[in-house]
C-alpha cells in the first residue's frame, strides 16, 4: 500500500485527487494539508510513503515544506513529489534543490499521476517530460561544473556509463537492457553511484550528471 500525504491549499483540488487517488487498491491518502507547515506537521505525525506537496500555498509554501521534510533524518523514508499548475523553471530547479523526488504539472493526466507515484514508491524519481525538456535547456548554456566533475572521477567506467543512462530518463529495467545486465545489477549501479556522489535520489543524479558534463544536453536522447 502507497500511503499519500496530500497538501494543496484548495479543498476541491484536494478532494478531487483523493478521489482519485483512493479508487486504487494500492494507494491510501493518509492525511491532508492546507499549507507548508501542517504537511511537515502530518509528515512527521503519519509518516507517509510520498508527500503530494502543492508549491504556492499560505505561510511556508511547497518547497518550504519541501525542505523541511528532506532536512529531518525521522523523515528519510519520506519522498516529496511537487504537484503544480506553474512549470516556471526556478520551481523546477528549486523543487530538484530542495530534495524533491518528482515534479509534476497538475494538467498531467490521471493515469500519468498513479504510475508517477508508483515509479517514485519503487525508489525512482520522477520529472514530466515538460519539466525534463527545461532541465535539460538549463544546462545547454552552462560549462561544465569542476567539483560535480571530480566527484565523477569516484565512479567506475561502468557506473559513468549508468548514470548517463539515468541523465537520459531510462528505467533500471531499460538500462539493465541496454547494458546487457540483470535489472539486480543495473539498480545496484545506481545506488553506488548516488551514494559515491551523495544524491540524495535519481533526480539529483541527473542533475550531477549534466553539472559535470558527463551528458550533453543536445544529445540528452527522451524529452
Amino acid at each position: 500500500m502507497i500511503r499519500i500525504l496530500l497538501a494543496d491549499d484548495q479543498p476541491l483540488i484536494r478532494s478531487g485527487i483523493r478521489a482519485l487517488l483512493e479508487a486504487e487498491d494500492d494507494i491510501e491518502v493518509v492525511a491532508e494539508a492546507s499549507d507548508g507547515r501542517e504537511a511537515v506537521a502530518l509528515a512527521a505525525e503519519h509518516r507517509p510513503d510520498i508527500a503530494l506537496v502543492d508549491i504556492q500555498m499560505p505561510g511556508l509554501d511547497g518547497l518550504g515544506a519541501t525542505r523541511e521534510i528532506v532536512a529531518d533524518e525521522r523523515l528519510a523514508s519520506v519522498r516529496v513529489v511537487i504537484l503544480t499548475n506553474f512549470g516556471l523553471d526556478e520551481y523546477i530547479f528549486a523543487a530538484l534543490r530542495a530534495g524533491a523526488a518528482g515534479f509534476l504539472l497538475k494538467d498531467t493526466q490521471p493515469e500519468e499521476l498513479l504510475q508517477a507515484l508508483r515509479v517514485v514508491m519503487g525508489g525512482d524519481s520522477l520529472l514530466s517530460p515538460a519539466v525534463t525538456r527545461r532541465l535539460i535547456s538549463e544546462f545547454v548554456a552552462r560549462p561544465p561544473d569542476a567539483v560535480a566533475a571530480v566527484g565523477m572521477e569516484r565512479l567506475t567506467n561502468r557506473e559513468r556509463e549508468v548514470v548517463a543512462l539515468v541523465a537520459h530518463g531510462l528505467s533500471n529495467d531499460e538500462i539493465a537492457e541496454a547494458l546487457v545486465l540483470s535489472p539486480t545489477t543495473a539498480k545496484t549501479h545506481v545506488s553506488r553511484a548516488m551514494t559515491k556522489l551523495g544524491a540524495r535520489d535519481r533526480a539529483q543524479l541527473v542533475v550531477f550528471a549534466y553539472q559535470a558534463g558527463l551528458v550533453a544536453p543536445r544529445s540528452a536522447g527522451r524529452p
